[in-house]
């Protein structure tokens, strides 16, 4: 490896977004400048993505930009969401390792050196943990539950997928694509592509400036993006394994309960009519074809997903 190959190697991306956060931009900044990275990793850009803000957020920041010129940034034409925030981010930053971190100085950009050093250790995501979280105590107790959940359902475990503050090594970001709002399920992405992912705590200060983006109804999201993590992980490239198990059982359940329906009319001469037990046979023997039939259309797009932009199902390391 050449020197320059050395330099880019340890070269960072600041990737940090933005909704009407006026107040705390300074601040950040201010922050940011004061971390001292250890040797030789070198602070290439801060990249503050404005999620379509109304207030005077993109003022500060392009305020800012003369007295800091590591500072970029990008701005929305509306409001995207974190995810898309983040992934312009991973596409928009230059360095070898992108570190993201929220807006609203709740992160501390002073764990950043410590954060290193773990991954130095031959991780390739480091994930904060807000240990001693500053935040009302029934969101707390939520996130812990919503975090455990996750932790079991995925077999990532994790105390907090919550932090925003991470570090990623961008051969492997460069991986994955976000949708909706998976955001928070970056480093099961990235554990999916090889990628080896470890957590630390880190400090957690409470709001000083403005209001929090997050309320209770994203409860219901993480649910449902959890669904879609797992059938990713496990069902992505084999879909009628799925599919398939649900169809059988579906005409299984047919089955059992058509030769009940039958055993009555021989035993005790009741009529095939004058129970419900014909009618569900007979519809959970259609909903089985159905699901076999939908497994078959799903591997089909699976071969035309992967076949059509030229991907493989498999990853080479070296």
């Amino acid at each position: 490896m050449t020197e320059s190959q050395k330099s880019d190697y340890n070269t960072i991306s600041l990737v940090i977004p933005c909704f009407n956060e006026e107040g705390n931009i300074r601040n950040l900044a201010k922050a940011i400048a004061e971390v001292k990275l250890p040797a030789p990793y070198i602070l290439k850009e801060a990249l503050f993505i404005d999620d379509g803000s109304t207030d005077r957020t993109v003022k500060v920041i392009k305020e800012v930009q003369g007295e800091y010129p590591f500072i970029q940034l990008i701005r929305f034409e509306r409001n995207f969401g974190q995810t898309s925030a983040l992934s312009a981010g991973f596409d928009h930053s230059t360095g070898a390792l992108i570190i993201c971190l929220d807006a609203d100085l709740q992160n501390d950009p002073a764990d950043i050196p410590k954060m290193l050093a773990k991954l130095d250790e031959g991780y390739d995501v480091v994930s904060g943990w807000r240990k001693d979280r500053e935040d009302p105590w029934l969101r707390t107790q939520l996130s812990k539950v919503a975090n455990h959940f996750i932790a079991k359902t995925t077999g990532l475990h994790l105390h907090d997928y919550g932090c925003t503050l991470k570090i990623y090594r961008k051969k492997h970001v460069n991986r994955i694509k976000l949708y909706g709002e998976m955001h928070r399920f970056i480093p099961i992405y990235l554990q999916t592509v090889g990628a080896k992912v470890t957590e630390i705590p880190v400090n957690h200060s409470p709001r000083h400036w403005g209001t929090s983006k997050y309320g209770l109804n994203r409860t219901f999201k993480v649910v449902f993006d959890l669904m879609v993590i797992r059938f990713l992980n496990k069902y992505s490239n084999r879909p009628i394994y799925l599919f398939g198990i649900a169809g059988s059982l579906s005409i299984a359940v047919s089955f059992i309960s058509g030769f009940y329906g039958i055993y009555n009319k021989i035993a005790h001469d009741v009529s095939l009519i004058q129970t419900p037990v014909t009618f569900m046979s007979l519809i959970s023997f259609f909903m089985g074809i159905m699901f076999i039939l939908l497994g078959l259309l799903a591997e089909l797009l699976m071969r035309v997903y992967y076949e059509s932009q030229g991907k493989s199902t498999y990853i080479v390391r070296q």
